[in-house]
């Protein structure tokens, strides 16, 4: 997609063009239990890929709302529910026009995010004849409402869960809701049928666009929640006999491939889900695998942000699957995808690190340490919980009590996907696309700036946090401010580094 040569008039339209990368599904994260990471902290990484032909990502703080007794939700198509009396602050990242890419960390220090993982119910239509999705169904409000109501990641569940099992889900998907003392794993086949389980505090969880919960124990209730009729309803659609089939698999009862590459045909896996246990293991499964791979791992040391960074911001190197030769062919996102293995892709619009610790306060304990475009020539900075805002040029200027309304996520402004070479959205991506024109040479003129500059935050962390709790002891509203200013800033710098690198790059290519 990406070619030598152009001409200057043409650079401005491909860097608008190939900003916007081709429609792909292929979301991932990485999640650790608190006796899996170095400081105590659970952690959950995730990259969303999910990136349609217009694309913006909206990055801002929704602050905390009282509605009135009679206040309803708008879903998308059409159902509505009461509201509750105050809504918690969260911090959002909108993927306008979709259903299900958006990621959130609320006040409380509970997070949501989503992969699709496709499951055997194709048929809206069908649904809704049996009964199964009911006034249109759920899909796009269900990571809002753990935001805005959730105080832990239990409560995220089960307010996922009343919301399919009174309307439906609309999408197949597993969600990722954890907070500082606990993650769990939720798989939505389409329909009113779920299913949780939490993840082992001392272990590791791989998560690409598959199905990877197995085996549920229902007594369990420490380490599983379902639904009802979940197994009954697999044997009533023919998917599970226990006669044939023994113990009740979920995978294998409601799961089926997204795709089929060279790969799974190969070895019948998921090349993602192989490489992601690899790197956090340190121990290569043979290929092809015995049966599936393993829902958690033991993990070769215990993680950190750092790590987990690293961990995303994989090309498959130093394996037989590396098809760049030590990028000496060109850039990986040109040669390697999600089907090849790759867990960083030219598609990311954002990568993310949520580092969830339950012995400070939440707001600030619990960090959304956040890049946009591909991770491998981008930059994390920390987004605190406590904080009030996030500068303008990583949002699109709306009142917030317009932008939580459903209809404007599905018809944002005119305007908002028009390259703008002042908002942080386009910035990042133009310089991963120049980057990945000579990657080989480019990617070490980005990544010392960028390892320094996140050294430098690592560094600060502790005498920034004991800083804001110093001043959240004598009035939270100034650890807000303080944190506040401190994100912004960070942001901010990034910012200008990026268009510095940009101008460089360009000057470099173009002459210009």
């Amino acid at each position: 997609m990406k070619k030598l040569n152009y001409s200057a008039g043409i650079f401005i339209l491909f860097l608008l063009i190939s900003a916007i990368p081709y429609k792909v599904e292929a979301c991932y994260a990485i999640v650790a239990g608190k006796d899996a990471t170095k400081d105590g902290s659970v952690l959950v990484a995730h990259s969303e890929l999910n990136k349609p032909k217009n694309c913006f990502l909206n990055f801002r703080v929704i602050p905390r709302f009282e509605h009135a007794d009679d206040d309803v939700i708008h879903l998308q198509y059409g159902a509505t529910y009461p509201d509750v009396s105050e809504s918690y602050s969260y911090l959002w990242t909108e993927n306008f026009g979709l259903g299900g890419s958006d990621a959130v960390m609320n006040e409380h220090g509970v997070v949501c995010v989503s992969d699709g993982t496709p499951t055997k119910e194709t048929s809206i239509e069908d649904l809704v004849k049996s009964g199964q999705i009911e006034d249109g169904g759920v899909g796009f409000r269900m990571r809002i409402e753990v935001a805005r109501r959730a105080k832990t990641a239990r409560e995220g569940v089960k307010i996922v869960a009343d919301l399919v099992e009174h309307f439906g889900s609309r999408h197949s998907i597993h969600f990722v809701i954890a907070d500082s003392e606990e993650a769990w794993i939720m798989a939505l086949p389409k329909g009113k049928q779920w299913v949780a389980q939490r993840v082992p505090d001392d272990k590791v969880v791989v998560l690409p666009n598959v199905n990877i919960i197995q085996e549920i124990n229902p007594e369990d209730t420490a380490n599983f929640m379902m639904s009802d009729n979940l197994i009954s309803y697999a044997r009533e659609k023919g998917w599970y006999n226990p006669e044939e089939d023994g113990e009740f698999n979920y995978k294998r009862a409601y799961g089926k491939l997204r795709w089929v590459g060279w790969f799974e045909e190969k070895y019948d896996t998921d090349p993602r889900w192989w490489r992601g246990l690899w790197l956090v293991t340190g121990e290569r499964t043979d290929l092809p695998p015995e049966g599936y791979l393993p829902f958690d791992v033991e993990p070769k040391k215990k993680f950190g942000v750092q790590d987990f960074r690293e961990i995303m911001s994989d090309h498959m190197e130093g394996t037989k699957f590396d098809k760049t030769n030590g990028y000496k062919k060109g850039a990986p996102h040109d040669f390697l995808g999600p089907r090849e293995g790759a867990i960083c892709d030219q598609r990311n619009q954002e990568v993310a690190v949520f580092q969830l610790r339950s012995w400070m306060p939440p707001e600030v304990g619990s960090v959304y340490w956040r890049s946009t475009a591909a991770i491998c020539s981008s930059v994390l900075t920390p987004w605190y919980a406590g904080i009030n805002s996030v500068p303008e040029s990583y949002h699109i200027d709306v009142p917030a009590e317009k932008n939580v309304q459903t209809d404007f996520h599905f018809n944002p402004p005119a305007g908002t996907y028009q390259y703008d070479e002042e908002k942080a959205f386009w910035i990042f991506n133009t310089l991963e696309n120049l980057v990945d024109l000579k990657y080989r040479k480019d990617v070490k003129v980005v990544k010392p700036v960028w390892k320094e500059f996140e050294e430098e935050e690592f560094k600060m962390q502790e005498e920034i946090e004991k800083k804001a709790l110093e001043l959240y002891k004598k009035d939270p509203e100034l650890s807000a401010i303080f944190l506040t200013n401190y994100c912004s800033g960070k942001a901010l710098q990034a910012v200008k580094k990026a268009k510095k690198m940009v101008h460089k790059l360009r000057n470099k290519h173009y002459g210009y």
